[in-house]
């Protein structure tokens, strides 16, 4: 398998075990036991904000949406549609994702936007670094997919 492919693989498969992830939220905190946990340390804001479960599906949907261009253009799922769908689609999912993760910082980091301790440390170690990888791998597979 080729760099391009594994790269997609491993973008795609990283995409679609998040977006899992997204649609368990809609009914449970899992792997946090309380809401007030899952609160504090996934969205860093009180029980009062957590996203409507139709939320958690809807992001959930549009990271399997990812997870497919990304693994269509990489060659390693069928393609369907257009190429250029597949092409532009995956740039998308790269700037989207790019964005978030230099975002993290500028936004929680600085506290421009409020959020608890834990989310900010989450964020700076874990959240932002893998956006950043993620949106990295998919603008290769976007740049030279197969």
């Amino acid at each position: 398998m080729d760099a391009v492919r594994s790269t997609g693989a491993a973008v795609a498969t990283a995409l679609a075990v998040t977006g899992a992830l997204h649609a368990v939220w809609a009914a449970t905190p899992w792997p946090l036991r309380t809401e007030a946990e899952f609160a504090d340390a996934v969205v860093g804001v009180g029980a009062e904000g957590l996203p409507s479960a139709a939320a958690c599906l809807a992001v959930a949907g549009a990271l399997g949406s990812a997870a497919y261009l990304v693994g269509a253009r990489a060659g390693v799922l069928p393609a369907a549609g257009p190429g250029w769908l597949r092409t532009a689609g995956t740039g998308t999912v790269a700037a989207v994702l790019l964005a978030r993760g230099a975002a993290g910082p500028l936004l929680f980091g600085s506290g421009r936007v409020e959020r608890t301790e834990r989310f900010r440390r989450l964020d700076r170690r874990y959240y932002s670094p893998l956006c950043l990888a993620l949106g990295a791998g998919a603008g290769v597979v976007a740049a030279a997919g197969a």
